[in-house]
């Protein structure tokens, strides 16, 4: 029997709102599988199984936060036989999911209720040190809290930021730890209502779906998430930068001949271009695609590309391109349309935010001939591509004009060098100029 744990889905990530299930008890999954919407201040995310089983208990209700780490569900593993009620039909058993490429329509199963097992006592992450669950549900209002308050670093900020006293606020999360919607508003006399206490376990079957923050909101949110990572990074990451122009005319000219016979929807751009030759160029160049942990800067093997989208109501989200460099151009091209178009209606799957190893950002599209980025720990590196632009050219005694691009690169000083930088960059510019090579 294994724990589903709330995975970190981004560096900044310290929590997440459960807004659906979308299995119950009984259930068999594979690895791949949606099971869950989470709600990440960035996007609403489609949680993905990590590992195939039967579900035992749902551990918390759609509109629950919980920090990173803490258990959500508890699976019993493929082949290690799920327990059975000896009252309980031995009939069917539920069909086996599709497979990952093909996520399965959401359940709506009809209403039941479902009382978890209890939970094998084991020591609590730090952020989470809940004392004894009362016994009754039923239970006389709390005695004033002694020790560590339970809270969740989000709900502790907020707190902060308004000036309230945490040991006056009711919580309603796991074990009456307050959470973000514990907070009340500044200027607010009163704290959030707590949620019911005779509430526990996981009667999710019928439990409608909590409402998503308002656009507005999230938005806010976003922005101070993006400038808290940002901070961190450029306090802490010894940052230099480099910038090339790169000639672009041949891999203009490579696309237009490529996509002349194809339909619209199969077309190439050169964002797909851009991708594979960052990739490539990252593998070569092993010092500027990995992590920097623990004090030291470890290579990854395998390349795989962050790519920063912006999105309509405010805000940026990176998707990952997994293994960039061994995927075609044309599965590049279509990874890019499907992620990009799911990011911007906040809809990205938990896979598709996994740490990306080195991340590009382009500004190409607003006119910025230049954009040098801020590096996203635990990234060591950033490719920045501006917008296409004529520049002079000169042959002998020849003028004339010929399209540009310019890439930069912020990299980190512990692990790479502005020589490494530099050729790096020059890979990047010889893979444009032929594009067949890609």
């Amino acid at each position: 029997m294994s724990e589903i744990r709330l995975p970190s889905l981004g560096a900044e990530m310290e929590e997440g709102t459960l807004l659906e299930w979308y299995v119950q008890p009984g259930d068999e999954i594979h690895y791949g599988d949606t099971i869950a919407l989470l709600d990440t201040e960035k996007a609403e995310i489609e949680m993905e199984a990590f590992e195939s089983g039967t579900i035992e208990a749902l551990l918390i209700e759609p509109g629950q936060t919980i920090a990173v780490g803490e258990p959500i569900a508890r699976l019993v593993s493929a082949g290690a036989g799920a327990p059975t009620d000896a009252s309980a039909p031995t009939a069917e058993r539920p069909e086996p999911r599709p497979a990952p490429s093909e996520p399965p329509e959401r359940p709506r199963p009809e209403a039941t209720e479902v009382t978890p097992a209890p939970s094998p006592a084991r020591e609590a992450p730090k952020e989470w040190r809940p004392e004894a669950a009362a016994r009754d549900a039923e239970v006389a209002p709390p005695a004033p809290q002694v020790g560590r308050i339970k809270a969740t670093p989000l709900a502790r900020r907020l707190a902060a930021e308004r000036g309230l006293d945490l040991s006056r606020i009711s919580g309603s999360g796991p074990h009456g730890a307050i959470v973000e919607a514990d907070i009340p508003e500044a200027g607010s006399s009163e704290p959030a209502a707590p949620a019911d206490a005779g509430t526990t376990g996981a009667s999710t079957a019928s439990a409608a779906r909590p409402e998503a923050p308002t656009d507005a909101s999230r938005s806010e949110r976003r922005r101070e998430i993006i400038a808290a990572a940002m901070t961190r990074s450029k306090r802490e990451i010894p940052h230099y930068y480099l910038a090339t122009t790169v000639e672009i005319e041949p891999a203009i000219d490579w696309l237009a001949d490529r996509n002349r016979e194809r339909a619209a929807s199969e077309r190439l751009v050169l964002a797909a271009l851009l991708i594979k030759a960052v990739a490539l160029a990252a593998r070569e160049f092993p010092e500027l695609n990995g992590h920097w942990r623990d004090g030291s800067f470890h290579p990854s093997e395998a390349v795989h590309v962050g790519m920063v989208v912006s999105l309509r109501d405010g805000g940026l989200v990176v998707p990952t391109f997994a293994d960039a460099d061994q995927r075609t151009l044309e599965d590049t091209m279509a990874a890019l349309r499907d992620v990009v178009g799911r990011a911007r209606a906040g809809r990205l799957r938990s896979r598709e935010l996994g740490d990306a190893t080195i991340t590009i950002t382009s500004l190409g599209d607003d006119g910025v001939e230049s954009i040098f980025g801020v590096i996203y720990p635990p990234q060591v590196a950033i490719v920045g591509f501006g917008g296409i632009h004529q520049a002079l050219r000169v042959e002998g005694r020849l003028h004339g004009t010929q399209p540009v691009l310019r890439a930069t690169l912020s990299a980190d000083h512990r692990a790479s060098d502005g020589q490494r930088g530099s050729r790096f960059l020059q890979s990047i510019s010889q893979r444009l100029r032929n594009p067949e090579q890609l």
